[in-house]
């Protein structure tokens, strides 16, 4: 029996391949997938051959093929015999899965999908919960300011979880102007464009003597240091776009050092496996509690939904990712055109 999978078999070839079903073994269940959400930083660095794992030497040559997905959400089709809490039929979301038809998980990969959110929203909540760990790990308190470099997927998740955190300003900063507009309708309170050579004047203005906390999310040196200007004596920066390349350099003894900063290591995987405590939630957790956010209309998934695609398209949006300078926000796969 098979099923389809999109994989990237070389650089910059994307591929809709007929690969094996798998039934689940006794602790695992099998999800057909409604749609799966494109997590456009990875995804790009994957698809074009960029280094991708922390793990990995920015200088080594890269390993295909090459499997992508991890945000996605479907019905429970089988059950393995161990699993109790989960049944054929279920709406659930599938986390650090695979943009594949038909996918195969451990149980503990899966969390049920409340009513009052749909599928659609759904697929995108653990690309959501990586923006909401690096505002947990801040410690950020009701009122103070926020910067947010870069407006992708993760900056305008950001931007919407910092206004529900209770951040106050918001300011968002990117430097294409329909991510600043579209930032405002998500709740930022201000949106600026860093290449402008007032910028920091601007936000230090804005947010009263400088930002309490950031988010940084370009993963460009260039990003970090303007972040670093803009920030409030004992500000915390959350480094939680990845920084693939480290041929950058700060001056750390006037940008960091002298002035208090932190510097969070935000990725997401940095989070604890089990049980979370204070600031350092786990996936499932962090998941539910989007997942009651949404529900709750204190965010806004739908709104962030761009375009949808057939995973037969593949090629033609990856292409597009790696070569659009604005690539759509919210890109989902819709497999039942699959």
């Amino acid at each position: 029996m098979k099923t389809k999978q999109i994989v990237f078999t070389k650089p910059y070839t994307a591929e809709l391949l007929d690969v094996e079903y798998e039934s689940p073994m006794k602790n695992e269940v099998t999800v057909e997938l409604e749609y799966s959400a494109i997590s456009a930083g990875t995804e790009k660095a994957n698809f074009i051959g960029m280094r991708n794992g922390i793990t990995v030497g920015e200088d080594e040559q890269a390993v295909f093929p090459r499997y992508v997905g991890y945000s996605a959400a479907g019905i429970v089709k089988e059950v393995g015999d161990s699993v109790n809490d989960i049944k054929v039929g279920d709406r659930v979301i599938v986390y650090w899965g695979k943009h594949k038809k038909c996918i195969t998980v451990s149980r503990n990969n899966v969390v049920k999908i409340p009513e009052g959110v749909s599928t659609k929203e759904a697929s995108m909540a653990l690309i959501s919960t990586f923006p909401l760990a690096a505002i947990r790990k801040t410690k950020l308190e009701i009122g103070e300011s926020a910067l947010v470099m870069g407006l992708g997927i993760l900056g305008i998740f950001a931007v919407q979880e910092l206004r529900a955190a209770g951040a106050y300003p918001i300011i968002a900063a990117d430097s294409i102007a329909e991510r600043r507009e579209f930032a405002l309708r998500m709740g930022a309170d201000y949106a600026l464009d860093p290449t402008e050579p007032d910028f920091t004047k601007k936000v230090i203005s804005l947010s009263g003597n400088g930002c309490n906390v950031c988010i940084e999310v370009t993963g460009l040196g260039v990003g970090l240091v303007q972040a670093l200007d803009c920030m409030k004596e004992m500000g915390r920066v959350a480094l939680l776009g990845c920084t693939r390349s480290s041929k950058f350099e700060i001056d750390y003894y006037g940008k960091v050092h002298g002035r208090g900063i932190s510097l969070i290591g935000a990725h997401t995987i940095a989070r604890p496996k089990h049980e979370s405590s204070a600031g350092l939630w786990t996936d499932e957790d962090d998941l539910k509690a989007i997942l009651a956010l949404i529900k709750g209309k204190r965010l806004d998934f739908e709104g962030m939904i761009c375009e949808l695609y057939s995973p037969v398209d593949a090629q033609e949006v990856y292409t597009r990712l790696a070569n659009e300078k604005n690539f759509p926000i919210g890109v989902l796969f819709d497999w039942s055109l699959a």
